[in-house]
């Protein structure tokens, strides 16, 4: 079976041809979701303060003190959300959450989303792209993604935010589980931290590219 492993900007791939293994470097794609996913949900991770998280991850919804009116944004790459709260070390982000959502609510959100930021070639122009987001139930921002070092990539990863109809559908509708991965996020640090990035890989999620055509996400980056 083909195996990969992510190294810089490419992935680096063993193929056997007439039981010969041929080493094979692949670019990454600039922009492409990686996620970890099934046949029927994709799980994205957030984090918040005990007050929030611990109450979600206990009844598999959040508790009433979570706002729907407010923007909340959800991300499928696990480092990039390490970066993002330092390994759950953040004050209001001590609390890590692996949040089961189905394919098709994350599907709807990425074909109604806007891009964050106006962009060249991609929009009309500013005051279009100004509409557009001001009526979007979701937003997209492409950063760069993370090694376990929390030091960027070429490459980028998806950040998708949830305002207005989507937020309500997120909390009420597209979850399927929602898991405390506090304890898990502190362990891979601790590997990373005492140098043993091998046993850091072996815990993480297994991320691979979404299954999502290129004209899917043609109004999301050029």
């Amino acid at each position: 079976m083909p195996e990969a492993r992510r190294h810089a900007a490419v992935i680096i791939r063993w193929r056997a041809r007439n039981s010969v293994s041929t080493l094979v470097l692949v670019a990454e794609p600039k922009y492409q979701i990686r996620a970890q996913y099934t046949d029927s949900t994709v799980t994205v991770y957030q984090a918040y303060a005990p007050e929030i998280g611990l109450p979600a991850a206990r009844d598999g919804l959040f508790p009433a003190v979570w706002q729907r009116d407010r923007m909340t944004w959800i991300k499928p790459s696990f480092l990039w959300m390490m970066y993002r709260c330092g390994w759950g070390t953040k004050e209001g982000q001590e609390t890590v959450l692996a949040v089961e959502i189905t394919r098709e609510g994350f599907e709807w959100a990425l074909a109604h989303a806007c891009l964050s930021h106006y962009e060249r070639g991609l929009h009309a122009d500013r005051a279009i792209w100004k509409r557009q987001l001001k009526r979007a139930p979701a937003r997209v921002q492409w950063d760069p993604e993370r090694d376990l070092r929390l030091q960027p990539y070429p490459h980028r990863s998806l950040q998708l935010g949830l305002t207005g109809e989507a937020a309500h559908l997120y909390a009420d509708e597209w979850i399927v589980s929602v898991t405390d991965i506090t304890r898990l996020s502190h362990t891979i640090h601790t590997h990373v931290r005492e140098g043993d990035l091998g046993g850091a890989q072996q815990l993480l999620p297994h991320e691979r590219p979404y299954p999502v055509n290129d004209k899917s996400l043609a109004h999301l980056h050029q």
